[in-house]
């Protein structure tokens, strides 16, 4: 089936079979590298990513079913420009190997715009195999206080 996607603010065509996830259109169709596939159950959070402003698990999200624009971490920086979130991220050194990065990153967004009250319970479907999870909570506070200063 042919499908339109909006990635990042650009308009995507591209012919999928009806099983075929958004994280494999993604990564495979279109060469967005961010998401990542971890544990292609929905249960580590790497895939992460925001459809229509709300995190979602791509590996478990059909692509031909998304018809809400798609932001993965790569969209999140306006030109050489971080993200709030992402220069937080790298300020309190809340990425060790980096592969759960994105996934948590879109995560923290969410967790800031939403002003999600507990971050560890909201960010608990998010996954970090070295255990940065202090670094991460710090990260997202950093970025909610200057929020709240503004």
């Amino acid at each position: 089936m042919d499908i339109s996607l909006e990635v990042n603010g650009a308009s995507e065509r591209l012919s999928v079979g009806p099983g075929v996830t958004l994280l494999d259109a993604l990564r495979e169709r279109l060469g967005i590298t961010g998401p990542k596939k971890g544990c292609d159950r929905g249960q580590c959070g790497a895939c992460t990513v925001h459809v229509g402003g709300r995190p979602v698990l791509a590996c478990l999200t059909l692509a031909a079913t998304v018809r809400q624009p798609v932001t993965t971490v790569e969209g999140l920086a306006e030109g050489d420009e971080l993200h709030p979130v992402q220069r937080a991220f790298v300020e309190r050194d809340a990425l060790q190997c980096g592969f759960c990065t994105p996934g948590q990153v879109m995560s923290a967004v969410a967790a800031v715009e939403q002003g999600v009250a507990d971050v560890r319970e909201f960010m608990s479907g998010n996954l970090c195999r070295c255990s940065a999870y202090p670094n991460i909570v710090a990260a997202v506070e950093q970025v909610r206080r200057a929020d709240a200063s503004v």
